[in-house]
């Protein structure tokens, strides 16, 4: 006892109460008065009869219920117990057997009376009976005094004398006397329960909350400041409410969770559940029709009540906040509970009279009436109960109001999107948050999902592990949970959970080590076959919660009240049907089954006798569960991991003995510390889920219950996120090979400009990129292993670990490719490099022989000027007349001639001119460029539309359009092939892009088999694409040309010759020439090695940064479809409609260069900066170990060089070559070191300089452009478009047999310009609610025969590869799309949203800014 004071001294106001609380639940007494620790006075005397011994055997002779020195583990000695005062209460339980008929509040004070006069003073005051243990006492002793007094007093008074013999005796005026000496415990006991008895009927009454009145004690509650205020801000609500009938204070003062709640709940099962054959006019309207009553609910006024709450929440004072709450819930049970005993008693008894009538053998004419009382009375229950909960659902209930009108309301007084950051701290304080609303049966998704948002805000995406509880009724959940992790659920047969609650639990951080988990979030629900929702429960609603709290658990503890299987079948019935579906779906909880108030837990033959029927039972259910559900299970370890032996656990009776004065039992509690030691061994297996894969966890769950095809739905929700997730990490893995590789590339091709290596082996580039493909699978493996989701993804392990190692494949052949490219091209350019070496060499020659006759004149700047510039002007003449100049190109005049020869006969070339050209890529329809093929299908359709000119149809001009995007794309690609950059122009290039077109137009027109192309537009087609890329070959020939024509070339170096000519004027050495030219040769190499290594590092950069480029192509299409929107430019929505690949593409190349532009200073300079000064520490360290080397090995300058040139070989484009015509002769390379370490910065600060926007893109070869290389790593995937409505599949892998292709949301099929047929009106609706539909198509203009949509994959070719899922959540963006742009679509397609393919008016009420934030909420 020592110990409890002592930590209740500790403790602050909430561990007080609840250590008060837990106390009273276990029948023990309580601290009434406690003396300050630091001033009382300690006596160590005391009388052989124990006081507390005898109370307990008054009010429970089997229970402690006062702690004593006789109890196991008690002292003799006091240290903080002395002087302290204990209260216990006795309760009739109003039987024969009660000890007293009367309510008796029994106080003790430990110790010695005479040493404690304040606390004996305020006892004897307030007490209706004294009761005194007297030791023998001589006359003189001072406390004879207050012996005296006590008899005087007009109370009752009983004495214990020890020292006396006698039995009871009365010695008048209620003053009584019992003797201790040699008398038995029960004897003794007997007596003083007789003259408590006696003297009850006439004491007086004892008020605790009088006690701080009279007395001169400090009383905590008043004491602390935020208690008292907490304690008044409760009582001012709870003041609204006197005066108020109780079954009607909800409906008074709680409006926005009442009926308009009920119908709102009630229109959104029916959205999710259309019907008829105008699927989207129906869910329109459904739409409108729930805005309305949310409009309503938003002009229903915030009461006083409400208001309050939120004031006294929005404080942001923690403790006054606990406070404040702790009294209200105390408040609310007390203003409720009387009302709704008496609701109770009344249900009880009208049940039991219906129960007698129902087993009458005659129809009684009372049962109707009953059953109608019956239901009366279960609704006023559901009206009168009043708590917490139900403030907290109003507070939800007026922040999804102001959520969907997107307003304020007037009365509220503060910003709706605040109210859940409150509900948010409560649960961190550790209050339950209603997840089901149990009155409406239905979860408010926006505000559950809001609060979560901001409990993932305040504590960060944690790991939680949920444990879901799901029983019958008043089975003991709440009180079990409450016991096992000192939960706050509401327990007692008059406060039944309603709905599903959801509470958070931190786990320690010793725990943490044992468990991979930060929370655990326990889920109590309402309880199966609840009786007072008799009138409205049903077998769908049971259930409705079972699969939705076993859905949402990683556990699920299974509670059964007794051990008889025989009535639980229904309840097991359900259980089992829901672990069902989990396993449809994928999920795989684990379960515990709970047998509470078992008789003898201990009996080990019972158990195992109760398991094997379990176990039966469970089988029986799963044979019957498994027909409902169609699907192929036999015994329940086939739906689910169960082990009879371990997952089944037996619990004694909670009270031993009959309340109200019972004890719990002890073996109850031994059994909660089982369970729990279950529970975290499950726990310590399980990865869990983070906050955010439980919020869209909840959404998912909910809107798949809401379907009437839940498995179907949830499947595949659960499917579409898990894969979602995966193609992230598939992007992140293929992302760090192609880095991983670059960096291996560029070193590879160093070597090669250099001619270090002269032949690129496959088995190297494995060799080298498997240290990151390593990594890679190990970052896998953990993936599939350790997601919360690893139950569903595992179905794709395989084929994404091959996906990933195709693409390992792919990147080491293509890079293969490339660097064989390199190769072939380093050998094309020797005959260049050759030629312009030898024409260096001579130049240097020359210069020399020049300056040796100037050396006198070396201080005369003008004079050495002018001597170069003749000299110059000359051997630019030379070198014109003996090399030939590289020459502008034209080719479009190129492509005229190679057409003209390929059709001979054709006038359209000759005519075809700048202002007559026909761009092919800007036509709204190509019908005038097809000539349709005549057959019996064609010739019938042309004889029922007279006078029209084709069959040609607007499906077909998509088709043509997407093949020009795909020959615009290669024959882009075969340019670039070609490196004219480097290698210069050759005509046989526009010869190849001519075959390459050509070739795709017969593949064109071999695979639709419906129409011929005529000749004019392969000529229009092949000239509009030379148009195209025409400034491309033009940019990259003047590139080629700077770099090779000898003119430009030496034009661009002169000023690097005037200084090597000057510094031979001035007589330098052979080593300051050398030096200089050697720094004047790296300018290039370091700045070609710098422009690709920052743009590398930007393209890595932006891939994390850029919030664009920072996920999958699904997060792509997100900014790009935001980027249209804000534009609102048809022309670029037709584009990323039709030819999304080129859109795309465009996009990547904005992003970039927006980047580049925006971010140059603080980004990309520092790069550039940063890779320069490591450029210049390496070559620094290779002269340094040149020079080294020469000095250890006795070397020359050509040792040198070959040292210093091999070092750098894989970090820049520097080779022996550049050097080979200068002379090496006496050159110390002591001196060549100093001058190169000397010069080398002015060369660097100089480049620095240069660095410019404009000078970063222009350097760079395409191919190593930051938006080509995420070009590469974004566009090498699936781009297959829904047939219906042309949205992207969404899979990452080019190649994802076999999945088939599928998008997270589709688009109104009109904006494809499907219509109906025979008429000109457009549909409107979504593929996704078609699919849910009665509705049928034709696969094809040429179909004769429909197909019904909701079997779409019967259509077979490109629809039977197309998973669409019938779904309504629908993009706001789309529905904004159409009314916004709805005449620029009917004139693109030249039809109208008329008649069947009327807009929904709902749709309408979209905005732009919803359009945009739909983006943010589904993607």
């Amino acid at each position: 006892m020592d110990v409890q004071m002592a930590v209740f001294h500790c403790a602050d106001g909430f561990l007080k109460q609840l250590m008060v609380t837990k106390l009273s639940q276990c029948q023990y007494a309580l601290p009434l008065l406690v003396p300050d620790p630091f001033t009382q006075q300690i006596e160590f005397g005391s009388v052989s009869s124990s006081k507390s011994q005898l109370i307990n055997s008054l009010i429970n002779d089997k229970h402690n219920t006062f702690f004593h020195r006789h109890c196991p583990g008690s002292s003799r000695t006091r240290v903080l117990m002395d002087g302290v005062v204990e209260i216990a209460w006795f309760c009739p339980s109003g039987t024969d057997d009660d000890n007293f008929n009367y309510r008796v509040a029994f106080c003790n004070l430990h110790g010695d009376a005479g040493e404690h006069e304040k606390q004996l003073d305020i006892m004897t005051k307030m007490a209706s009976i004294n009761v005194v243990v007297l030791p023998q006492l001589s006359r003189h002793d001072k406390r004879m005094t207050k012996i005296q007094n006590f008899f005087k007093d007009p109370k009752p008074l009983i004495c214990l004398l020890p020292d006396d013999g006698l039995a009871l005796t009365e010695m008048g005026n209620r003053k009584y006397k019992i003797g201790l000496k040699g008398r038995g415990d029960a004897d003794v006991s007997e007596d003083l329960r007789q003259a408590i008895t006696d003297c009850l009927p006439s004491a007086s009454t004892f008020r605790l909350e009088d006690v701080s009145k009279h007395f001169d004690i400090s009383v905590d509650e008043e004491d602390d400041d935020d208690c008292k205020k907490g304690k008044e801000a409760a009582q001012q609500m709870m003041r609204l409410l006197e005066g108020n009938d109780l079954t009607k204070i909800k409906e008074s003062f709680l409006p926005h969770q009442g009926k308009l709640w009920h119908q709102w709940c009630e229109k959104n099962k029916e959205l999710n559940r259309p019907q008829g054959d105008n699927p989207e006019i129906e869910i329109s309207k459904k739409k409108v029709e729930m805005m309305k009553i949310r409009e309503q609910q938003h002009k229903a006024p915030i009461r006083e009540f409400i208001n309050l709450f939120i004031k006294q929440m929005n404080m942001h004072v923690k403790n006054k906040s606990m406070f404040f709450l702790k009294w209200l819930r105390i408040l609310l049970d007390e203003h409720t509970s009387a009302d709704l005993s008496k609701l109770y008693h009344k249900y009880d008894k009208t049940w039991s009279e219906i129960s007698k009538l129902s087993k009458s053998s005659d129809n009684s004419p009372e049962l109707l009436p009953k059953q109608t009382e019956l239901m009366e009375l279960s609704k006023k229950l559901q009206d009168a109960t009043l708590g917490l909960e139900h403030i907290m659902r109003e507070i939800g209930q007026i922040y999804e109001s102001c959520s969907s009108v997107k307003k304020n309301k007037k009365d509220l007084q503060i910003p709706f999107s605040s109210l859940p950051s409150l509900a948010a701290e409560m649960m961190i304080s550790g209050f339950p948050l209603e997840l089901m609303d149990g009155d409406a049966a239905h979860v408010p998704v926006i505000w559950i999902s809001a609060v979560l948002d901001q409990l993932i805000k305040k504590l960060g995406d944690q790991r939680v592990f949920v444990l879901s509880v799901l029983g019958i009724q008043s089975s003991g959940k709440s009180t079990m949970l409450n016991a096992m992790f000192g939960l706050q659920f509401a327990v007692s047969a008059g406060r039944c959970t309603r709905g599903a609650f959801m509470q958070l639990v931190r786990v320690s951080d010793e725990m943490k080590t044992q468990i991979n988990t930060d929370y655990i979030l326990v889920v109590d629900t309402e309880g199966l076959r609840a009786p007072e929702l008799a009138g409205s429960s049903t077998r769908h609603h049971d259930n409705e919660l079972a699969t939705f709290v076993i859905g949402l658990g990683n556990m699920t503890l299974i509670n059964i009240c007794g051990e008889n299987p025989s009535e639980m079948q229904d309840i097991l019935q359900i259980v089992v049907q829901a672990f069902m579906r989990m396993k449809e779906v994928r999920l795989t909880p684990s379960c515990v089954f709970v047998h509470q108030n078992v008789s003898d837990v201990t009996a080990r033959e019972k158990k195992m006798e109760g398991r094997r029927r379990l176990q039966e039972t469970l089988d029986k259910m799963t044979k019957l569960a498994a027909e409902g559900e169609v699907c192929e299970a036999e015994h329940f370890t086939d739906v689910i991991a169960f082990d009879v032996q371990k997952d089944v656990v037996y619990f004694a009776q909670f009270w031993e003995g009959t309340p109200p004065m019972a004890p719990p039992n002890p073996s109850y509690c031994d059994n909660i510390q089982d369970l729990k030691k279950t529970i975290l061994s499950h726990v310590s297996t399980s990865n869990g889920m983070m906050l955010t894969d439980i919020k869209s966890h909840i959404t998912n769950l909910w809107e798949a219950l809401l379907t009437e095809r839940f498995v179907f739905s949830f499947k595949n929700a659960l499917e579409i996120a898990a894969y979602r997730k995966l193609e992230i990490e598939y992007v992140k893995w293929t992302w760090s090979l192609r880095k991983a590789m670059l960096e291996i590339e560029n070193k590879l091709q160093n070597q090669i400009e250099n001619g270090a290596i002269n032949v690129v082996e496959e088995t190297y580039l494995h060799r080298v990129l498997n240290v990151k493909y390593t990594e890679v699978k190990k970052s896998m493996s953990e993936f599939f292993e350790k997601d919360t989701n690893a139950s569903i993804l595992i179905q794709w392990k395989t084929s994404f670990e091959l996906k990933v190692s195709h693409i390992k494949e792919n990147i080491i052949r293509e890079t293969q490719r490339k660097l064989n490219v390199v190769l072939q091209q380093r050998d094309l350019k020797k005959k260049i490099d050759a030629q312009k070496t030898e024409n260096e060499n001579a130049l240097l020659e020359k210069a020399k022989t020049l300056a040796l006759t100037l050396r006198d004149k070396a201080k005369d700047d003008k004079i050495l000027h002018d001597e170069f510039n003749s000299f110059w002007e000359t051997w630019l003449n030379e070198i014109m007349k003996k090399t030939p100049q590289v020459n502008d190109i034209d080719i479009v005049s190129d492509l005229k001639d190679l057409l003209r020869d390929i059709n001979e006969s054709s006038p359209v070339l000759d005519q075809w001119t700048e202002s007559t050209q026909c761009n092919v890529f800007e036509l709204s329809s190509y019908s005038d460029y097809v000539q349709v093929k005549k057959n019996k299908i064609t010739q019938q359709i042309t004889n029922i539309f007279k006078g029209s000119k084709t069959v040609y149809s607007k499906e077909d001009d998509n088709h043509i359009r997407n093949l020009l995007a795909d020959v615009a794309y290669g024959g882009y690609k075969i340019i670039l092939s070609h490196n004219i950059a480097k290698l210069g122009y050759n005509k046989s290039y526009i010869q190849q892009l001519i075959e390459f077109i050509k070739a795709k137009l017969i593949e064109h027109e071999q695979r639709q088999q419906k129409y011929v192309f005529k000749k004019h537009f392969f000529s229009d087609l092949g000239l509009s694409i030379c148009k195209r890329v025409q400034n491309t070959f033009t940019e990259h020939h003047k590139i080629f040309k700077e770099a090779n024509d000898p003119v430009c070339y030496f034009t661009r170096k002169r000023e690097e010759y005037y200084g090597i000519f000057q510094k031979y004027c001035q007589g330098a050495t052979s080593a300051t020439i050398i030096g200089q030219i050697i720094c004047n040769k790296l300018k290039e190499p370091i700045q070609q090695s710098v422009y690709k290594k920052t743009a590398q590092d930007l393209a890595d950069e932006m891939k994390t940064n850029c919030e664009s480029l920072n996920g999958n192509r699904s997060n792509l299409e997100k900014h790009i479809l935001k980027r249209l929107a804000e534009k609102e430019d048809f022309e670029a929505y037709i584009t990323y409609i039709h030819n999304p690949k080129e859109h795309f593409k465009s996009f990547i190349k904005d992003e970039v260069y927006q980047y580049i532009n925006t971010k140059f200073n603080i980004s990309v300079l520092p790069k550039m900066k940063d890779d320069l000064r490591q450029k210049e520490k390496r070559i620094i360290e290779a002269v340094q170990r040149a020079s080294e080397e020469v000095d250890e090995n006795s070397g020359d300058a050509d040792l040198w060089l070959e040292i210093f040139i091999q070092n750098l070989s894989d970090v820049l484009i520097f080779s022996e070559k550049d050097l080979s015509g200068v002379s090496r002769d006496d050159v110390d390379v002591k001196l060549l070191e100093e001058i190169i370490i000397n010069d080398l910065p002015t060369i660097i600060s100089n480049m620095i300089s240069e660095f410019s926007t404009e000078s970063f893109l222009q350097k760079l070869e395409y191919k190593d452009r930051p938006d080509e290389i995420l070009n590469e790593h974004f566009c090498t995937c699936c781009w297959v478009q829904c047939p219906f409505c042309k949205a992207i599949c969404t899979n990452t892998a080019d190649d994802h047999d076999p999945q088939p292709h599928s998008v997270p949301f589709h688009r109104p099929e009109g904006l494809n310009g499907w219509h109906y047929k025979g008429t000109q009106y457009l549909c409107a609706d979504f593929c996704t609610t078609l699919v849910a539909s009665t509705k049928r198509f034709y696969p094809t203009p040429e179909s004769e025969e429909t197909i019904p949509y909701n079997d779409y994959k019967t259509a077979g070719g490109v629809y039977a590869e197309w998973s669409i899922t019938p779904d309504l959540t629908e993009l706001s963006y789309w529905k904004w799309f159409v009314c916004r742009f709805q005449k620029e679509l009917e004139n693109h397609h030249n039809k109208t949203f008329q008649d069947q393919g009327e807009i929904p008016d709902e749709w309408r009420n979209h905005s732009k800014q919803d359009a945009i934030e739909s983006l943010d909420k589904y993607y």
